[in-house]
């Protein structure tokens, strides 16, 4: 049997288990299991290699997307730009790191899009941000970065920067939230972004998948934006790690 899996903490609601588990029954792939592995500390890795042998892929999810990479023999250039791995090829004894996060946004996105290259906010920091930042940086779109904290990078402002100055939300159509805001079970949660500075012109695209439609989507939708989740993304994403796992 072929092992493949998702390591991460918590897993309480995984997309990959799913995924997999509906992609090997509907193509007949009769010899391989898609498990989670909930890792308290990333510590814990090298010794959940040691109890799996069998393994020859693994998909990495919050909090460990930069935390595995010293665990790792080599990255791929992609992926070493962007500073953090979603997904784990075991070849010949050797860990390669791949962001597949980075493969599956930036499809998404440009099909979206439709030619477009709108001004974008980007809102959060963490190891998603990053393959979102890069997608934008290949796509040649223009971004800055929002944060809850104040930071040395002059392209990064807070939220209260934000909701103070209406010309910032006016110049930049495009509002990426990279954040776990409005996850369920907690879907009442959103970014502080304030709704009155929306317009029709602005596009939404929440990495968020569960639910489908997420608080921030509808309050933002509510003032004429066009929305969009990460389910797609999500979809991109896992292809492009089985492309990689063989």
């Amino acid at each position: 049997m072929r092992k493949f899996g998702l390591i991460g903490y918590p897993l309480g609601h995984s997309f990959s288990k799913k995924y997999f588990t509906e992609k090997f029954e509907k193509e007949g792939i009769r010899d391989c299991s898609f498990d989670l592995y909930e890792i308290e500390d990333i510590s814990l890795f090298p010794k959940l290699l040691q109890e799996n042998p069998e393994l020859e892929g693994l998909s990495v999810t919050i909090p460990y997307k930069q935390k595995v990479i010293p665990y790792l023999d080599d990255l791929d250039p992609a992926c070493k730009k962007i500073g953090a791995v979603n997904c784990i090829q075991f070849h010949e004894g050797k860990l390669k790191g791949f962001n597949t996060d980075y493969i599956g946004f930036k499809h998404s996105l440009d099909n979206w899009l439709q030619g477009q290259r709108p001004n974008a906010l980007v809102l959060g920091t963490g190891g998603a941000s990053k393959a979102v930042t890069q997608a934008l940086q290949d796509l040649g779109i223009g971004y800055m970065m929002v944060s809850r904290n104040h930071s040395p990078d002059p392209s990064c402002i807070t939220y209260a920067e934000l909701n103070a100055d209406a010309s910032i939300l006016a110049d930049n159509h495009l509002i990426i939230n990279t954040t776990p805001l409005g996850t369920f079970p907690k879907t009442e949660e959103m970014p502080e972004i304030n709704p009155e500075f929306i317009t029709r012109k602005h596009k939404v695209y929440d990495l968020v998948y569960n639910p489908e439609k997420t608080f921030l989507m509808r309050s933002l939708e509510a003032r004429g934006a066009i929305v969009k989740n990460g389910l797609e993304m999500l979809i991109l994403q896992a292809e492009a790690a089985w492309k990689i796992w063989n």
